[in-house]
């Protein structure tokens, strides 16, 4: 039997705690594997956050994630949490232009119309808009379809400007704070690529997509939300699998500096206190800005995430239900980027997420930031909330100040994958098998910014280095 392998995961947000935990499950089957979390700050859990507060359950970082993809329900599951997950409530979305909220056309999926009734009818296009998102059904599939573009770029051509500054834009780049002119589609969403080739016409091919109502007893014709949570808020999670890993291999408040292959094939993790550990393998779960800085300048991918990532901020507001005096019925709305609004999206989230707001009790959360405008965030929280609530008594009337809020501040937090980020992280990945093997790369600055992403991620890395072990016995 080979000598115990160590593995040293440098970052503890979901992507390393999620390292961490299949290690360990591994570890409690038998194989001779021991590993060490290493984490700059505090605490563990990266942006998951979650406030409990006089009956509010309130998330400063992400709230939920898509349910359609396993890995994170899978997570949740093994750690004894599925008792906790619920999905969320559906309910009217809009998008405001033109300073007024427009209902997100019915069949619009992600953005792309697929009902013609609903489509005619709205007022978020003009009838000249209309007619230039009409030509999907005719126009050809794009010439050299397995080339990246931009995702601007890719739904301007199918669908024209007004369908994607009007709703396509405002839906997507809220997922990751960018330029939809810059962001890759390969990277992002290759499932309307994908679309194009087999059907040509997106609004064709995306009509299998439309949501199925819920099958589900008591809930004949409502659709099931397709996103899921914790009822107890995302971070116990976070407190679950911390409490299931081994004290001794959780190292916080401890900097790396570098990574080194030395001459026995082993890593040196050198600290910034000047210690290091040694390791068989290691996993990269810290954001690509940090790791490019851990290893040798010929690893490194020129242009890979050369524009910094995007900082953005999050104002959570709780209000007793009769300040709003004007309550629209719908679970929130994102804005045009056209519109001269500080807020970019808005969710209702006692309404999405009814579990996290006490009765009689009305809960907001509002996004400021973009990816050409984050000067906001800087700012001091009391001049967020005034910003944002000059936009939202326009929108909402709203007669009273919170009762109390809480301003998040991501900076630099939201990577952005531009064009080609395929091809750049491919080459990064073919630059460590051939130089650094046992080195790997995972997290949010890769593959997907979504929580199921970056646990993916995780997955994929330990599976790689158990693979290897027991090919050594």
């Amino acid at each position: 039997m080979p000598n115990r392998q160590h593995v040293v995961i440098i970052g503890g947000g979901i992507t390393g705690l999620t390292a961490a935990f299949y290690l360990q499950k591994e570890k409690e089957k038998g194989l001779p594997i021991t590993y060490t979390l290493i984490e700059a700050s505090s605490r563990l859990g990266g942006k998951i956050k979650t406030i409990h507060h006089d009956g509010f359950v309130i998330e400063r970082g992400p709230d939920s994630y898509l349910g359609r993809k396993k890995s994170m329900t899978r997570l949740i599951e093994q750690a004894g949490l599925a008792d906790k997950l619920v999905n969320n409530e559906t309910g009217q979305a809009y998008v405001m232009s033109g300073g007024t909220l427009h209902r997100i056309p019915e069949g619009a999926v992600m953005g792309v119309p697929t009902k013609v009734g609903p489509f005619i009818k709205t007022k978020l296009f003009s009838p000249a808009g209309k007619a230039r998102a009409a030509l999907d059904l005719v126009l050809p599939r794009r010439e050299e379809a397995d080339t990246d573009i931009s995702v601007g770029h890719f739904f301007r051509r199918r669908l024209g400007d007004q369908v994607v500054e009007n709703l396509i834009e405002p839906l997507l780049s809220g997922i990751y704070a960018g330029d939809i002119d810059r962001l890759s589609l390969q990277s992002t969403f290759p499932q309307f690529q994908d679309v194009e080739k087999k059907s040509r016409s997106l609004i064709l091919g995306m009509k299998p997509n439309l949501p199925q109502p819920s099958d589900r007893p008591g809930t004949y014709g409502k659709k099931k939300g397709q996103f899921l949570t914790l009822s107890s808020g995302l971070e116990s999670l976070v407190e679950r699998i911390e409490e299931m890993l081994e004290p001794e291999s959780i190292w916080k408040n401890k900097k790396v500096s570098g990574v080194a292959r030395e001459d026995t094939g082993r890593y040196r993790v050198d600290l910034e206190d000047g210690t290091n550990t040694h390791a068989d393998a290691v996993i990269l779960a810290s954001p690509y800005s940090v790791t490019k800085q851990l290893l040798p300048e010929h690893l490194r991918v020129d242009g890979f995430h050369a524009t910094p990532s995007t900082s953005v901020a999050t104002i959570a507001m709780a209000f007793p239900a009769s300040a709003l005096k004007k309550d629209i019925n719908g679970t929130g709305f994102v804005i045009s980027r056209k519109e001269p609004t500080t807020i970019t999206a808005c969710t209702w989230t006692h309404r999405k997420w009814p579990h996290t707001t006490p009765e009689g009790m009305v809960l907001l959360r509002c996004y400021v930031g973009r990816s050409n405008n984050q000067d906001i965030v800087f700012e001091s929280d009391e001049s967020i909330l005034r910003a944002v609530l000059k936009d939202l008594n326009s929108i909402m009337d709203i007669t009273a100040d919170p009762e109390f809020y809480y301003v998040s501040r991501w900076i630099q937090s939201m990577p952005q994958y531009e064009v080609n980020h395929k091809q750049q992280w491919e080459k990064l990945q073919a630059n460590l098998s051939d130089h650094y093997p046992g080195v790997y790369a995972a997290g949010a600055s890769y593959e997907g910014v979504g929580l199921p992403d970056c646990v993916a991620s995780a997955e994929k890395a330990v599976m790689h280095i158990v693979e290897n072990l027991r090919q050594a016995y």
